[in-house]
């Protein structure tokens, strides 16, 4: 089946097979990443939905996931501090929400929360709550289900956990916790009725097959946002000598997602400040509708100015 023929289909209401998209992606590159932009023109939202996050506790992480900054099995210049405290949250809502973004995430690094730690997040969103209207997400390792249960009550909307790569690729990059784990505490959120925000990394060395591996995973759970991060080599984790991946792989990965997952948001992420304004374009061309602004964890952000140019070109408004 040809790019077109499977353009028609998925426009049709069908949906691509992973051998259909793996074909594609190794067909013309400049056929894929046009059948990405008409899609994403025929199913993208009118806004371009804008995130911030804070780093509410950092570093000292017991996983040894090998592209992160802040695991402790790695030597690393990442920042080290413990819980920020409920005013930093607040704070980082307020202004979130002046510069116009439309959720706020805490971050916290480490595989799960402990009972005191989650007593902490839930009295940050509801004071969170309280000082301000934007949406509260939050990302913090694997939780359990009575968890997300207090989380949900004091305001959390949307839980994020990355699969980070395709399944069978994971045990290749981290052996302290699995792809299983991480969709136990997906399918909790979901039973809850969170919102998800799920996605991961490209260019950690996944092949062709492996990609489109991801993007149907990704499906599989059907998140309402993938954030697509593009690997940032970070000096001291065993991936820190990598290369950056070149543009015409990055648009092929946005392209292979947009093909899985027609409708679901794609958004910039880490690595999107390794690129020019004129790639970052590119990238909203063939698929990409939301994006991070402000700091990250331990890569440069954008700044919140950032990007809406850019959006706005595509034809984007933005919520406030």
């Amino acid at each position: 089946m040809s790019v077109s023929e499977v353009e028609k289909k998925i426009l049709s209401g069908g949906a691509a097979t992973p051998a259909e998209v793996l074909a594609a992606l190794r067909g013309p590159r400049e056929e894929l990443w046009e059948c990405a932009h008409r899609l994403t023109a025929a199913f993208k939202p009118a806004c371009f939905d804008f995130c911030a996050i804070i780093n509410a506790r950092s570093g000292t992480c017991s996983e040894n996931c090998k592209w992160c900054a802040q695991s402790a099995h790695w030597k690393t210049s990442c920042a080290v501090h413990g819980w920020v405290g409920t005013d930093a949250c607040v704070k980082a809502a307020q202004d979130a929400a002046a510069n116009g973004v439309n959720r706020l995430g805490i971050v916290t690094s480490g595989r799960g929360q402990t009972p005191r730690q989650i007593d902490e997040i839930c009295a940050a969103l509801r004071a969170m709550r309280k000082a301000s209207t934007i949406h509260l997400c939050a990302s913090l390792g694997l939780v359990s289900e009575e968890d997300l249960k207090k989380l949900k009550a004091a305001g959390l909307e949307r839980l994020h956990c990355n699969l980070e790569t395709a399944p069978s690729h994971f045990a290749d990059l981290c052996t302290t916790h699995t792809t299983a784990e991480k969709l136990a505490t997906i399918r909790a959120a979901k039973k809850l009725g969170l919102q998800v925000c799920s996605g991961g990394i490209i260019g950690m060395g996944e092949t062709d097959e492996q990609l489109v591996e991801f993007a149907f995973a990704l499906r599989e759970i059907a998140p309402d946002s993938i954030p697509v991060n593009i690997l940032d080599p970070i000096e001291g984790t065993p991936l820190g000598r990598s290369a950056f991946l070149d543009l015409p792989r990055i648009l092929d990965a946005i392209a292979v997602l947009r093909l899985v997952n027609p409708r679901t948001a794609l958004r910039f992420a880490g690595g999107r400040r390794r690129l020019s304004d004129a790639d970052a374009a590119k990238c909203i061309y063939v698929g990409m509708s939301a994006g991070i602004q402000g700091p990250l964890l331990t890569t440069p952000g954008s700044d919140y100015a950032d990007d809406r140019h850019l959006a706005a070109q595509a034809g984007y408004t933005f919520a406030r």
